[in-house]
């Protein structure tokens, strides 16, 4: 059997089960069905042959990390929401430039998903914070040597990932 037949078996035999635990997870059956999709839509892209004892179970594992990416997303897009609505009239962005600042976030979101927590704390009270290493150090209780290191794992990091398609 193809790797496509057997997603196809797969697709055809769990895809109604994905939907409702999706559905009881997010209570939103529109939502649940997105992400269901983008569950086999994420199999699909996967180079290697799929052979699950407890193919149920590994759907669940890849949504779960879908359902954890959504809501990130939502409460991304809720904070950012917020924070337009304290702007000035005058300073409130297009829709457009709003768009394309929304999927800005989302992709540095996504970069920084991969840091350990106290690394990316770290590094945003630099970054975002402008505070010297110092000081986050202080604030953190760790040293200034340890936040050194934080910082510039979290650069590599970013690095590995701006350029890992070249």
């Amino acid at each position: 059997m193809s790797s496509n037949d057997s997603l196809q078996t797969l697709y055809s035999n769990h895809h109604n089960w994905l939907h409702a635990w999706l559905r009881s997870k997010l209570g939103n059956a529109a939502d649940a069905a997105d992400l269901a999709q983008d569950t086999f839509v994420r199999l699909l892209q996967r180079r290697e042959h799929l052979q699950l004892n407890t193919p149920r179970a590994f759907l669940r594992t890849v949504a779960r990390g879908l359902v954890i990416d959504h809501w990130r997303r939502e409460e991304l897009h809720r904070a950012y929401l917020e924070a337009l609505a304290h702007l000035p009239q005058a300073n409130t962005p297009s829709a457009e430039t709003q768009k394309l600042l929304l999927e800005l976030l989302e992709r540095i979101a996504r970069m920084l998903d991969g840091l350990k927590p106290k690394v990316r704390r770290a590094f945003l009270l630099a970054q975002c914070e402008g505070l010297k290493h110092q000081a986050i150090a202080d604030q953190m209780g760790i040293s200034v040597r340890t936040v050194e290191r934080y910082i510039a794992d979290a650069l590599y990091h970013c690095y590995l990932l701006r350029y890992a398609d070249e």
